[in-house]
């Protein structure tokens, strides 16, 4: 069995072979970098993968980076916008999804094609080396990727039960990009696009009737504690979303070699696939904290998994039809993406 690393040993590795990497360090400037998003410092991803990463750099730099942590879009603008911002140069560093910005990163939607995920960390060092192979001169030819991962298994969060695609009519639910609010409408439901931070307003007052969130993130936007009915999949889940952790461009062009170096070190595919494995393995508190609320969990069986996709399988076919009309090969992005995830679930 292959040894599974902690955070702090991951970036610790990274951090130093970062180091060994780079040439000998010289008098130079400090240099600052702002990095920001959507999300409250003490939620998961921030406390437990950013600031993390954030500490690997300005070690591996031997203290002449300096990374600063905006949350919750303290320096202005709307989620939507960080792609803008860090394209721009407003600041230096972004964490966000793709699917904020649709059209922008069609790409990416591979990823989030319905029932392509079960393990976060193997489709995340997957989305890494797509990225690299097909991406990196189209997707994101405008800034400086740093990371980029998946959640684990998405989970329908609602106010009545959903067991089968037939309860999907009629509910009002949060859809967390343009591939999963098709999905949503061709289930029969209402799709309503919104920021995560907007998703416990919209719950408390009634907007909508549920939201697709992986189970992480639910518990500190108190989800079990707005709704009560829960829909997981035993198997490949209905849907997963993306993150980007990217940098402008020329900010990072007009870093020295060594500080380059320093940030490529703890980024890329090793960081990729340890925060896809770190969020995942957030699922099961958060879990348990629906649980321990007296929430009703519906499992839908490994079994039942087919029935689901074949329903779901319209909604693929129109994207890969799609991306074809665009002239991007769409069938053989998705074959990839599953034979990249094969392998790395070996």
């Amino acid at each position: 069995m292959r040894h599974r690393f902690t955070r702090r040993e991951t970036f610790a590795l990274a951090a130093g072979g970062a180091m060994l990497a780079a040439p000998a360090v010289h008098a130079s400037a400090e240099v600052t970098l702002r990095l920001h998003q959507f999300l409250p410092e003490t939620s998961f991803v921030p406390a437990q993968i950013l600031n993390p990463w954030i500490a690997a750099v300005e070690e591996a730099s031997g203290g002449r980076i300096k990374v600063e942590h905006y949350p919750s879009m303290q320096l202005g603008g709307k989620p939507t916008d960080l792609v803008d911002q860090v394209a721009d140069g407003v600041v230096d560093i972004i964490w966000t999804l793709p699917g904020y910005t649709p059209g922008r990163f069609p790409r990416t939607e591979v990823m989030e094609l319905p029932f392509m995920v079960a393990n976060a960390e193997a489709a995340s060092a997957a989305l890494w080396d797509l990225a690299q192979s097909d991406m990196m001169e189209t997707d994101f030819r405008d800034v400086h990727l740093l990371g980029t991962w998946v959640h684990g298994p998405g989970v329908i969060h609602a106010n009545k039960p959903v067991r089968a695609i037939a309860d999907f009519k009629g509910l009002k639910l949060r859809g967390p990009s343009r591939v999963t609010t098709k999905l949503l409408e061709h289930f029969g439901a209402t799709a309503v696009g919104m920021p995560v931070p907007a998703v416990p307003e919209a719950l408390s007052r009634g907007t909508i009737d549920g939201a697709l969130l992986p189970w992480e993130v639910s518990a500190s936007l108190k989800i079990g504690e707005l709704v009560h009915n829960h829909t997981e999949f035993a198997g490949p889940s209905i849907y997963t979303a993306c993150f980007i952790l990217a940098m402008n461009k020329e900010r990072y062009g007009a870093l020295d070699n060594d500080l380059k170096a320093a940030i490529d070190g703890v980024s890329g595919a090793a960081f990729s696939a340890q925060a896809g494995r770190l969020q995942q393995a957030e699922d099961i508190p958060s879990r348990q904290k629906a649980v321990d609320l007296g929430n009703t969990i519906i499992t839908i069986p490994a079994e039942e998994t087919p029935t689901w996709k074949e329903a779901s399988q319209p909604v693929i076919d129109a994207w890969v039809a799609e991306m074809d009309g665009k002239g991007i090969p769409g069938g053989e992005l998705l074959e990839k993406a599953h034979t990249l995830i094969e392998k790395y679930s070996a």
